[in-house]
């Protein structure tokens, strides 16, 4: 087994904090892993599906999911702490939109398609959680993926594709058959199932005992159920 690649399938969604503190655990593990080679794959989660295509600013969205603003801007700071810890600087600032992540997983299913869907990942988390980019802003997503060469023709199109929504909603409906309804949730050879932002430990212990199907200690995740992140 170790002389096979590890294949990582990722569930994950742009505007999940713990997804991103958990993007980061794991390429701890994976620097210090010494084994077979790691190839990871993205796949789309809506935390909230219903969000307008407006977006919402930050004390409407945390009113509408928890009744108030005070109480959860108070459970961020654990969020911060972790993000830090990681190299994140986490911004719930004024200027901060929830917005529908249907149209940022059109980008990322294309830039899978072309090969960087990993860095774009990276891109749209930092824009969203640190840069406070509104990003249900077409001539701010132009700008973001003339980072890697594409026009606004290209990226409108994309915008606009309804088969390529549809492939995505397609996918989330898979993976929650699956189970999968918190994220982020990572699927290491189709064996373990990790569930949450876990410390680099866990995935090293996944790596090293790929065994049957069983999920891992849960960790900090997102639940849309609950709305709590």
């Amino acid at each position: 087994m170790q002389n096979d690649k590890i294949k990582i399938d990722i569930v994950s969604d742009v505007a999940c904090p713990w997804c991103y503190v958990g993007k980061k655990r794991l390429e701890k593990a994976i620097k210090e892993w010494d084994g077979a080679e790691i190839e990871i794959e993205w796949h789309p989660f809506q935390l909230d599906p219903n969000i307008p295509k407006e977006g919402l600013d930050r004390d409407t969205y945390l009113t509408n999911k928890f009744g108030s603003v005070d109480g959860p801007l108070e459970m961020t700071k654990r969020l911060e702490e972790s993000g830090k810890e990681e190299g994140i600087n986490f911004n719930f600032g004024n200027e901060w939109l929830a917005v529908n992540t249907l149209p940022l997983h059109q980008l990322l299913h294309v830039a899978g398609e072309e090969g960087f869907k990993d860095a774009l990942k990276e891109r749209l988390m930092k824009a969203y959680f640190d840069e406070n980019l509104h990003l249900n802003e077409v001539d701010v997503l132009h700008t973001i993926m003339a980072e890697y060469d594409w026009s606004s023709e290209k990226t409108e199109n994309i915008l606009n594709d309804d088969a390529i929504a549809y492939a995505v909603k397609q996918e989330i409906a898979h993976y929650q058959q699956r189970g999968v309804n918190s994220v982020p949730f990572f699927i290491i050879n189709d064996k373990f199932g990790i569930s949450g932002a876990q410390p680099p430990a866990a995935f090293l212990e996944a790596f090293q005992q790929l065994a049957p199907l069983k999920i891992i200690a849960t960790g900090d995740s997102c639940d849309p159920s609950t709305g709590i992140c």
